[in-house]
């Protein structure tokens, strides 16, 4: 065989080999590594996290107000409760800005984190609440008003602009391929409520074919997520509708289960309802994860919904640890009618005040009892 030949045959081999190893990386989980994953779990319990500090994601995951102090006294009033997971919502501005040093303070999280015995789930990008994200200064929270400073990552300006997916890309890329193999990380959570309009708040903002967008890029971003290397599983989860039968599913909701590695979802409502969705969920034999619940004003709370989830043994993650900046201790209403002049009657979300004591102490005894945290459920035969 020639040198030219030979060479040929080299560089079409590697381009087999490559291609082999692209079309690997785009596979999803099979049932069994899915279920054998989560084997290796405890049972994972824990809440959508941000520090009081910090309105938005953008706010603290900037240099100038990431704020390690507060989370590290946090995240250890979680680690009191039992609690060893938080989802935690990053955003492609943040990259955009500064790479290297958005990869440092992830870094310095997961180590905060660890030492809480806490392993995070990442949320990439999320379709909920303002669609126009912007860098620097934040503004302070509109007094009254449920998260009224949450920004959505991609903004619609992103979401409609084509020419910005290279960079969405490069920012998935990024910052799985830098912790593809991190065993501090739980999991990545590609896209929070993909298709959620925003018709309570922004709807009005929202491009006319926001779904049909994010629909789109859905894929693509699941498969730059594992083509980066990504060892954790991917997952992104329905929030709304009929799931009764795969066919009664939005296009959407088909397109996430058919994706992730694990199965996750939302739930807001009774424990009855939790169970009836969880029942349904159950046809794709993969693990579960509730990755948001606790509304105690729409009949969601810890008492009941972790019983139903332990029985399952579904994993939960409640909306909201601490109240703060975001004030999710107010219900969705608070847009339509702002609590300017009064608490609500019951707090909507969040399982501590600012000074760390618990909002409802029975409750918080409760999830120790739940976790195995509480002495007496130690003290148990």
């Amino acid at each position: 065989m020639s040198k030219i030949k030979r060479a040929a045959s080299v560089f079409i081999t590697l381009l087999l080999c490559c291609a082999a190893a692209s079309a690997q990386a785009r596979q999803r989980w099979t049932e069994q590594q899915a279920r054998d994953w989560y084997a290796r779990q405890p049972w994972l319990v824990g809440a959508n996290y941000n520090p009081v500090s910090a309105i938005n994601s953008i706010e603290m995951w900037q240099a100038d107000t990431f704020d390690p102090k507060q989370i590290d006294r946090e995240l250890g009033w979680a680690e009191g409760l039992g609690m060893n997971t938080m989802r935690v919502t990053l955003h492609d501005l943040v990259w955009q800005q500064d790479p290297e040093g958005f990869k440092r303070r992830i870094d310095q999280f997961l180590t905060i984190a660890a030492r809480h015995k806490i392993k995070p789930m990442f949320c990439l990008f999320d379709s909920v609440w303002d669609p126009d994200p912007k860098l620097g200064k934040q503004r302070d929270p509109k007094p009254g008003v449920h998260n009224s400073g949450w920004v959505q990552g991609p903004g619609r300006a992103a979401l409609q602009n084509p020419a910005e997916y290279a960079r969405l890309e490069a920012y998935v890329r990024g910052v799985v391929g830098a912790f593809a193999r991190d065993e501090r990380i739980l999991a990545w959570d590609i896209w929070n409520e993909p298709d959620n309009v925003n018709n309570g708040s922004y709807g009005e903002k929202e491009p006319k074919n926001k779904v049909d967008l994010v629909l789109a890029l859905l894929p693509k971003a699941f498969a730059w997520a594992r083509e980066a290397g990504a060892t954790q599983p991917l997952t992104s989860g329905p929030w709304k509708d009929d799931w009764s039968t795969h066919e009664k599913m939005s296009p959407t909701d088909r397109l996430l289960v058919e994706q992730s590695d694990i199965i996750t979802f939302h739930n807001y409502d009774h424990p009855s309802e939790l169970e009836k969705r969880i029942n349904w969920l159950k046809r794709y034999n993969r693990p579960m994860i509730c990755t948001e619940y606790m509304a105690r004003g729409n009949g969601s709370y810890f008492f009941g919904s972790m019983l139903v989830a332990k029985a399952h043994n579904v994993g939960m993650i409640n909306w909201g640890l601490v109240q703060g900046k975001t004030q999710t201790h107010l219900p969705w209403d608070s847009w339509q009618r702002p609590y300017t002049d009064r608490e609500p009657s019951v707090w909507f979300h969040e399982v501590f005040r600012t000074d760390g004591t618990p909002y409802i102490p029975e409750e918080a005894e409760f999830i120790r009892r739940m976790t195995g945290k509480s002495k007496a459920a130690a003290a148990r035969p």
